[in-house]
């Protein structure tokens, strides 16, 4: 199926952008950051490895109308998380709650119009941190940043810090497009919840939601990002994120996607320290017509780095997912040690799914192995459960569940599996995930510890 987007040149025209650019007061260095980002979107194409363009499955994408301004009330909220940050975006634009004692031992949020004010290096920076748009989307979003905070926690501050972020979608055509740059110091211990959704009755055309993070961690830092990605089903999403680590640093990237019509994840990690170790885990759960790209990429440059990435997929009815798996280990990467998995089980003849795993192996003394599959459900498997008096519904529903828990019970967060059940519940049963459904589709207090396979993952004390 080849990728096709219609009227593309419509969706954004250089006035609204340089609306957008006045509306949110740029810098020079911004305001020309976003005319070179549009130029690569009228420019490049959705998918640009032509290896690939057969798979992209970004048809029916309509982002005409697209406001990059729409505003609206606050959305309501959940209560807070005691002792956590709290970093709220919806069409009223971006808050933050912080805690005064974590400000008093030198925790940072800077949000985007703070960050503008400084300008000069600040700017720059903030802006830096990806290498350019390759594709029209990721240009897209890049023009159209309009939410974005930078997160600084000191060297020597080892006290668990929990950051919870919410992006709602509320507005017909809406575009929320936020970048993030985060500092783990040295000895840090992180635990960031990137939690999207949409609110009811919000869902008349295409909605754009856009999330762009660079992570630099830290000699001994640990840091988890785990995404909750659940908007109605009329929302475009792009990810991408970038990470790099110091020696002996840990970082897991944690990815789960329930909802949206078009999701794109693209995830790059440096493991530039010595003994430093990411893993990078994701489940898909697709229906209807959805669809999910997911891209990881690994590149070992220290020694003694062990880096880890598994991603598994459900898909039904005419759903569609593709997940490339890139390691690349430089020639001084020694005693590097890498796995890629990638498996997607099919539970209807329309559904269909991708698994391309990549090694590029530089140096000898290395470690890395890949697996992949693409299986409809196993019929002996849901007969044995028949014979149990299941019906075949609920046997390939339990099935289908324990196959992505393999990944959800190999997360450093403790409970995830029971956490994001209720949200695929919804999902396997035909509702969306909303806003406000009574209670808050919010994840509750959280903890990072070990797991079986890695039992030394974990942090000294609970993550609020």
């Amino acid at each position: 199926m080849a990728s096709a987007v219609p009227q593309f040149r419509e969706w954004l025209s250089r006035e609204e952008l340089r609306t957008l650019s006045s509306g949110l007061g740029d810098p020079e260095p911004v305001a020309q950051f976003r005319v070179d980002a549009y130029d690569r979107f009228l420019e490049l194409p959705i998918e640009p490895n032509p290896l690939y363009r057969g798979y992209g499955y970004f048809t029916g994408v309509d982002l005409s109308g697209l406001d990059a301004q729409a505003t609206g009330p606050k959305v309501e909220r959940p209560p807070s998380l005691p002792g956590a940050v709290r970093i709220f975006h919806d069409a009223s634009g971006t808050s933050l709650e912080l805690p005064p004692a974590l400000a008093a031992k030198g925790i940072r949020v800077t949000l985007l119009s703070e960050i503008w004010k400084e300008g000069g290096g600040a700017v720059e920076e903030f802006l830096a941190g990806h290498e350019p748009p390759a594709d029209r989307l990721t240009a897209l979003a890049a023009a159209l940043v309009n939410r974005g905070y930078r997160l600084e926690i000191p060297d020597g501050f080892t006290d668990p810090l929990r950051v919870q972020e919410f992006s709602i979608l509320s507005r017909p055509h809406e575009a929320l497009s936020v970048r993030r740059v985060i500092r783990g110091g040295s000895r840090s211990q992180l635990l960031v919840t990137e939690e999207v959704f949409s609110t009811p009755g919000a869902a008349e055309a295409q909605r754009l939601y856009a999330s762009a993070t660079s992570e630099t961690l830290g000699d001994g830092a640990k840091a988890v990002f785990l995404t909750v990605h659940a908007p109605d089903l009329k929302a475009v999403s792009i990810y991408r994120r970038a990470a790099r680590t110091g020696a002996g640093a840990r970082l897991a990237w944690l990815w789960n996607g329930l909802g949206g019509f078009r999701s794109k994840v693209r995830n790059q990690t440096w493991l530039a320290g010595n003994g430093s170790n990411v893993d990078d885990l994701q489940t898909f759960y697709g229906a209807q017509g959805q669809s999910f790209d997911s891209s990881v990429d690994f590149t070992h440059v220290g020694t003694d780095t062990h880096g880890q990435s598994i991603t598994r997929g459900v898909f039904t009815d005419q759903a569609r997912g593709m997940s490339r798996g890139l390691v690349r280990i430089e020639p001084e990467a020694r005693k590097t040690i890498a796995y890629v998995s990638e498996h997607a089980m099919l539970l209807s003849r329309g559904a269909r799914s991708d698994t391309i795993p990549i090694l590029e192996i530089l140096c000898r003394d290395v470690k890395a192995t890949h697996s992949t599959s693409v299986a409809p459900v196993d019929p002996e498997k849901v007969f044995y459960l028949e014979t149990r008096g299941m019906n075949r519904d609920e046997a390939v529903r339990m099935i289908s569940e324990g196959f992505l828990s393999y990944v959800l019970e190999r997360s450093p967060v403790a409970g995830l599996r029971e956490f994001l059940y209720p949200l695929l519940a919804a999902r396997w049963e035909g509702r969306d995930v909303l806003w406000h459904s009574h209670p808050f589709p919010v994840l509750p207090f959280m903890s990072v510890m070990g797991t079986e396979t890695a039992p030394e993952w974990r942090f000294d004390t609970k993550l609020r």
